[in-house]
């Protein structure tokens, strides 16, 4: 790989004798890496039964196998998600408590996001941001697939939530936009952008996104920070940063032994993934706690007043939860246009721009009920009562996935499941199962 000549000066300051292993690095096969989603997948998948762990993250592995890949059923069902092996280093560091308020700030694709949902198990109250809407696009979509309940996306700028949640989160993750120079092996367009001054740039801005994220912890809290970086500038300088200006204390981040240390005097608890060391791409990550007290958070009064649509939505998803479902669903509800959802806690979401608010009911069409995608991965497969077995290596499942109608005997609403595991809804009469998988998820 033809790198820039001031990246490599700059990497033989930071690496020294190491800088030669460093570039044979580029000359190696790319890791693809897989994480398990433990909030649906509890015990392990033989379809990975061969293929080598992440040292770094209990349920990740590197997968070499092209059959697993975004079009199998497992995928569909938000079993595994395809995440960069160094990635999956972050999320699993940050400590939680009983029933904790996150925030991911800068957060998709969603591989951080769906890491620690499945760490919150659906307690407590997710917040799901990115600033760019098509990109927060996706991030939603993959909230829904993992089957995160309690989580809420945004589409905001971090200025603008910090206004709204001072001192509101006991967590936040802030993997935060930069230079890119982990990722030169796997995004050419990385190394093209690449300068010394681009470098700088993002650590200004790095530094104003963590401004706000600091405003929005709760005193004790934690800031989870990460860049997919090697640039000093924007790793363990923006950590300095943060420690003088704001008294922050850097925290060892937990079974992160085996990576490299931060460089320099006192970033010893800081971690490193280098190429050349770790079978991953460059990353960076430290936990930081606010020391400081903070004013607490008021949450707003509640509006209570009355509202037949909402009363009529509820009584129409209530029909169908009796005939479908093995559970009763309560909490607030609200509607989007015709879209019903059930918000994870009371929250204050007026005039932010939100893309999900929490779990996908359905949608109200002409005084009936339709069940989301969302309301097919919320739950164990055992909560459905109409199921439709198939086996994650059948043309069965393929069809469905295809949006083709496929034969059961069952009747009206059902899940279609590959294996153990739900891929989405279908409606059957007279043996036939019409289709309501997504289109835009159907593979070609």
């Amino acid at each position: 790989m033809d790198l820039p000549k001031d990246f490599s000066v700059r990497m033989r300051e930071l690496i020294g004798d190491e800088y030669e292993d460093f570039v044979k690095s580029y000359d190696t096969e790319i890791n693809r890496g897989v994480r398990i989603n433990t909030l649906k997948c509890k015990n392990g998948l033989s379809v990975l039964r061969d293929c080598e762990p992440v040292l770094w993250c209990k349920d990740g592995y590197y997968v070499n196998n092209p059959k697993i890949n975004g079009n199998h059923p497992y995928h569909a069902a938000g079993i595994l998600y395809f995440q960069e092996p160094s990635a999956m280093s972050v999320a699993d560091g940050l400590p939680l408590c009983e029933n904790p308020k996150v925030l991911d700030l800068c957060a998709a694709p969603g591989g951080k996001t769906t890491q620690i949902g499945a760490r919150m198990k659906n307690r407590g109250l997710l917040i799901s941001n990115e600033i760019v809407q098509k990109r927060a696009m996706i991030l939603s979509e993959n909230v829904e697939r993992a089957g995160l309940t309690n989580t809420i996306v945004t589409n905001e700028t971090p200025t603008h939530l910090a206004e709204r949640f001072k001192g509101f989160f006991d967590g936040i993750i802030v993997d935060a936009p930069c230079s890119g120079e982990g990722m030169f092996r796997k995004e050419p367009q990385a190394l093209g952008e690449w300068s010394v001054n681009h470098t700088l740039s993002c650590a200004v801005r790095q530094k104003n996104i963590l401004d706000d994220a600091y405003k929005m912890l709760k005193c004790g809290g934690y800031i989870m920070y990460s860049t997919c970086t090697f640039s000093y500038d924007e790793n363990e300088a923006v950590v300095q940063y943060m420690i003088d200006k704001y008294n922050m204390e850097l925290c060892p981040i937990a079974g992160l032994d085996m990576l490299s240390s931060g460089i320099g005097e006192g970033m010893e608890h800081c971690r490193r993934v280098f190429p050349h060391k770790n079978k991953g791409e460059g990353h960076f990550a430290a936990l930081l706690r606010r020391t400081e007290e903070c004013d607490e958070y008021v949450p707003p009064k509640r509006k209570q007043t009355k509202n037949n649509e909402i009363d009529n939505a509820k009584k129409l998803y209530y029909e169908f939860e009796k005939k479908n479902l093995k559970v009763h669903l309560d909490g607030e509800f609200v509607l989007f246009g015709d879209n019903l959802y059930l918000l994870p806690v009371h929250i204050d979401i007026d005039k932010l721009r939100v893309m999900r608010c929490g779990l996908h009911l359905g949608v109200i069409k002409r005084n009936r009920f339709e069940p989301a995608h969302a309301l097919s991965h919320a739950f164990d497969e055992d909560i459905y009562i109409n199921k439709v077995e198939t086996r994650s290596d059948s043309e069965t499942i393929k069809q469905y996935m295809h949006g083709e109608t496929i034969n059961a005997d069952v009747t009206g609403w059902c899940v279609v499941k590959a294996d153990e595991y739900v891929v989405g809804w279908g409606k059957c009469s007279n043996n036939i199962v019409k289709n309501h998988y997504p289109k835009a998820l159907r593979t070609l």
